[in-house]
């Protein structure tokens, strides 16, 4: 589940003409070969999937909820429903639905052997690699409308101020009535006619956020690049969020705490845990603010400064782009006995846990197994703790190669972009500089490009002109030179 919401940056769209096309795909071919990732999943596997797809379903059947999902348009691996209701005693209920992959998934089989060997899910502009064979992630596990599926079913009780007050999750046989898109779900609301769990949404989203800030916690609206395919090619945008799309992560994000809490009470399980700033880091922080001239009131914590920010301020960009050296060293920490001393993650501020996206990402799913079988008083599976140990590794791994990937993509698109526009000169925003070395980075809002800027002490969090000096396809290096 991200972290980062990417608010208020208007975009840029850019399409790659079709007879461009097939260079642009060559790249991502190269960068499939350069970090390994796998081709087609192996006949065993293939095999034992499409069994598992053919099994009919089982468990205790709560078809009766409303669920609904909400992704991105076209989005056909679903792991998320969720079903909102009021408590007549006060507050709210969430009903959230988990795509129940350990139902489909035996441990230390054919399916399970090459989920560890991936990880995760990868997206490419160009198509996905997935966890798992399609006839899973986009057939029987996932939560697609009209399909009754077998689903870790959470019920979150929360106060009228939006607090948990009660946790339970358990096997459940769920049917999601609606698959609805962000665009949507933000027009339900602003033009008054949400209603049930989009109504509610509007409600326990911001309470969550609310909540969220005054413990500490982070969203950074940091603006990030997006690569989208499209029918005539591709495009390059800094991508706006919608308000929604806060609300509903916040959703995801009470229940991976929910789960770490599970974890932690019985001493056994698999936490993502972020250590807190160093103290260096907070100061170099703070001066920067200053710098900027971003307000950070006395007593005022890192979040509650980001959250009054603009991206498409440079000296809030700016900002929002030094300090994410607050937030680097995320990782997986597995424990079967005394819990670990650093259980926390800094950016949440509380125990975490990540167990609501199964279908892409291998933790949630021994991590779920681990929560079911805690809530239902039995023992943790022995080949499910046995995983624990060597998860937080593969984890690692697999989320560097995601992230490498992801990086590469960008770079090749603003590189095929760009390069037939060498010499011609651009406004830029400085959003990054290393003291005691020359040069740092811009962000372009037109076209959507964040890249290297040669020049002597670039001003940080000010607008400047730059020339386009190198945009090389094959080697995916963007570089420019400050003129004034």
């Amino acid at each position: 589940m991200p972290l980062r919401y990417l608010e208020g940056v208007p975009h840029t769209t850019i399409r790659i003409p079709d007879a461009q096309k097939p260079r642009l795909v060559d790249g991502f071919d190269r960068i499939r070969e350069e970090f390994g990732l796998p081709g087609a999943f192996p006949a065993e596997v293939q095999r034992e999937a499409e069994q598992a797809a053919s099994r009919p379903p089982a468990g205790e059947d709560r078809t009766d909820l409303p669920f609904l999902t909400i992704d991105p348009p076209g989005s056909m691996d679903l792991d998320q429903a969720l079903c909102l209701e009021e408590r007549a005693a006060g507050g709210y209920r969430v009903w959230y639905a988990i795509a129940d992959v350990g139902s489909f998934v035996r441990p230390g089989g054919a399916v399970d052997l090459e989920a560890r060997t991936r990880g995760e899910t990868v997206y490419l502009p160009g198509g996905r690699v997935p966890l798992h064979p399609p006839v899973l992630s986009e057939g029987a596990a996932s939560l697609l409308p009209g399909e009754v599926r077998p689903a870790a079913l959470w019920c979150v009780d929360l106060d009228a101020e939006g607090r948990t007050v009660g946790v339970d999750v358990r096997r459940a046989l769920v049917r999601s009535r609606e698959r609805l898109d962000y665009e949507y779900v933000q027009t339900a609301v602003d033009t008054g006619r949400a209603d049930g769990t989009l109504r509610l949404l509007a409600e326990i989203g911001p309470l969550r956020l609310a909540l969220e800030r005054a413990r500490g916690g982070v969203s950074l609206p940091t603006p990030e690049q997006e690569v989208v395919r499209e029918a005539d090619g591709y495009r390059l945008e800094f991508r706006t969020p919608l308000p929604c799309e806060a609300w509903n992560a916040q959703i995801s994000l009470l229940t991976g705490m929910a789960a770490a809490q599970l974890m932690l009470d019985a001493e056994i399980g698999l936490l993502r845990v972020l250590p807190p700033a160093d103290p260096r880091d907070l100061a170099k922080i703070r001066l920067v603010a200053a710098a900027l001239g971003v307000a950070w009131p006395e007593g005022a914590t890192y979040g509650e400064v980001v959250h009054g920010l603009d991206p498409k301020i440079p000296g809030h960009a700016a900002f929002l782009h030094e300090s994410t050296v607050l937030l680097r060293g995320a990782a997986y920490v597995a424990f079967n006995g005394e819990p670990p001393r650093q259980a926390s993650h800094a950016a949440i501020a509380g125990p975490y846990a990540h167990v609501t996206a199964p279908l892409r990402r291998l933790a949630d799913r021994y991590a779920t197994e681990v929560c079911l079988a805690v809530a239902a008083g039995e023992p943790v599976p022995e080949q499910v703790e046995e995983a624990l140990v060597v998860l937080p590794d593969q984890m690692r791994k697999a989320g560097g190669r995601s992230g490498g990937v992801e990086r590469a993509c960008v770079d090749l698109v603003e590189s095929f972009v760009l390069h037939h526009r060498l010499g011609e000169e651009f406004d830029a925003a400085v959003i990054d500089v290393t003291e005691g070395r020359p040069g740092g980075q811009v962000q372009l809002a037109d076209p959507a490009v964040i890249a290297r800027c040669d020049g002597d002490a670039l001003p940080l969090g000010e607008r400047v002109r730059v020339r386009l000096v190198r945009a090389d396809p094959n080697t995916r290096e963007v570089r420019f030179t400050r003129i004034s």
